[in-house]
């Protein structure tokens, strides 16, 4: 297992900077199969390339209804499995279900990732979508925004306090301990609104949208920290869908995104800094270019711009403001 350097967590979210990060799987095209193993050299492979982050996403069941037709590891086993092979990138979850997970087991999980980690976990959780994996959890899909606040306040108390799980009584506590906190995120809206996420969470993590819209949803959620968190930082990231290419000149948009090749790449980057995005999760689109080349595309698009370190970079291991140390509290429904 490698040796832990200093944590790129404290690099991820800076004011006035931007990061970059990576989201799994990473694919050929037009292959559907994907090898799990080869996903964990990706990830040690980003790691050594400097890249801030490296994020996976929680989908539990599969079927006709949706979209993709490969399967996703379970985030918390995938994120052990890159935690041994790696020595500083943050390791996310873009997202966590949260109404589908008892947050108790969220809890256990993050702890014992920030043990196998050097404490590298940032903590990203959403409130779902699909209403055949609710029917199969037995949960509600209109009452998901309830379910996640509530669980939202448990998952949050038991990583604050995991020596005496006080909802539980005297006799509960959390293991193995001790560790830092992991941030909490909300990823997309979550079920709330952005007062409730400026209030509670260290950050809100959306969706790529073409510059005046985003320009405007950062307005919105600055205007909602301003009232809510004035004095503590709030991060804003951005997942963004890049198909990249051989081809030369500008990039052009495309849903979510930019098909570009590594002429344009680096003015993508940019333009999210102009906009106010802390860190950028780069969701690679099928490519016939070897994953590993396309990684090190990405990483000398975003060093040329300052979005990367040049090596790995040194710095604090503790969390960001607004971890799973601030108090909880309650806001109206989204509407």
């Amino acid at each position: 297992m490698p040796r832990h350097e200093p944590s790129r967590v404290a690099t991820v979210f800076r004011e006035g900077a931007l990061s970059v990060g990576v989201i799994a799987p990473l694919r050929r095209a037009p292959e559907t199969a994907i090898d799990y193993a080869e996903q964990v050299d990706l990830a040690e492979h980003a790691d050594a390339l400097g890249f801030a982050a490296y994020w996976v996403r929680d989908v539990p069941l599969n079927g006709s209804w949706y979209p993709e037709t490969f399967g996703h590891l379970d985030p918390f086993v995938a994120l052990g499995a890159v935690a041994a092979r790696t020595r500083a990138i943050a390791l996310g979850t873009a997202a966590t279900v949260l109404p589908l997970r008892h947050p108790l087991h969220v809890a256990k999980a993050a702890a014992s990732l920030q043990a196998l980690s050097g404490d590298r976990l940032l903590l990203g959780l959403g409130a779902g979508d699909r209403p055949q994996e609710f029917d199969a959890f037995g949960e509600s899909l209109d009452g998901r925004g309830d379910a996640f606040r509530e669980r939202w306040g448990v998952l949050q108390a038991a990583l604050r306090a995991p020596d005496r799980l006080a909802m539980l009584g005297d006799d509960f506590e959390l293991r193995p301990a001790p560790f830092i906190p992991p941030p909490l995120y909300a990823i997309g809206s979550a079920g709330q609104t952005v007062d409730w996420i400026a209030r509670n969470t260290g950050g809100w993590l959306t969706y790529h949208r073409e510059p005046g819209s985003q320009r405007d949803r950062h307005a919105l959620w600055r205007s909602a920290v301003q009232r809510h968190a004035p004095d503590a930082f709030r991060a804003f990231g951005v997942a963004i869908q890049i198909d990249l290419t051989e081809e030369t000149g500008p990039a052009t948009p495309i849903a979510l995104g930019y098909r570009t090749g590594p002429s344009g790449l680096p003015d993508v980057i940019d333009e999210q800094r102009a906009l106010g995005v802390h860190h950028l999760i780069v969701s690679l689109q099928p490519t016939a270019m070897e994953p590993g080349e396309a990684l090190g595309r990405i990483a000398e698009s975003a060093r040329r711009v300052g979005a990367l370190e040049p090596t790995h970079p040194v710095g604090a291991s503790g969390p960001a403001d607004g971890i799973a140390g601030t108090a909880a509290s309650g806001d109206a429904r989204r509407p």
